[in-house]
């Protein structure tokens, strides 16, 4: 498994925090730290973070990211406003159990501002050790597994029904907003556009 690690500029401090974290809780997978990072001169915003999540995945460069921002919410829900992603919310530990075996989504999203005090570091890898903790889409609890499943393949059917496909969405945004992207240099040669 690729994951890829990629957050705003407004908490690119917390960057590494969040790859040595998914290094401990999958120390098998292969994490890619993609930015922003505390040096870089280059700013980019949650909804900017958020298309590149859904072209690296798009281009399968990645299997699953995971990403934050201030709240985590804002980057929650530019995220699944983009094609073919699917993100999950994670201020917990269980959060992050649940949406692993339940939901099983392809990209998370940490707070990293709010609430992010004293021991914000011991919730974050616990959360994302809780994630990790076990195999995607299985179903919880296990007396309703079957039921879970079934409305997490229903869930994701609908995602990709509701939303334009990649080649579609593309051709309708900014082109200054993908040139943007493309200048990152972290993500140079990584991802194209069909």
């Amino acid at each position: 498994m690729r994951i890829g690690v990629i957050v705003p500029s407004t908490q690119s401090a917390k960057g590494e925090l969040i790859v040595n974290a998914v290094r401990e809780a999958q120390p098998e997978a292969e994490v890619l730290n993609l930015g922003c990072f505390a040096n870089d001169d280059e700013q980019y915003s949650y909804v900017e973070v958020a298309l590149t999540i859904a072209l690296l995945l798009h281009n399968k460069v990645v299997d699953f990211v995971v990403t934050g921002c201030s709240s985590g919410q804002g980057m929650m829900l530019a995220c699944n406003a983009m094609p073919g992603v699917l993100c999950g919310y994670l201020p917990t530990p269980q959060d992050a159990f649940l949406f692993g075996r339940i939901n099983a989504g392809n990209a998370v999203s940490l707070p990293l501002g709010l609430g992010f005090g004293w021991a914000g570091e011991l919730n974050l890898k616990y959360t994302v050790k809780a994630l990790f903790d076990g195999p995607f889409g299985t179903g919880y609890p296990a007396e309703q597994a079957e039921r879970k499943r079934k409305d997490t393949l229903l869930l994701k059917q609908l995602k990709e029904h509701s939303h334009k496909d990649m080649a579609e969405f593309l051709e309708e945004v900014d082109k200054e907003l993908l040139a943007e992207i493309f200048r990152n240099k972290n993500l140079q040669g990584l991802i194209k556009i069909d």
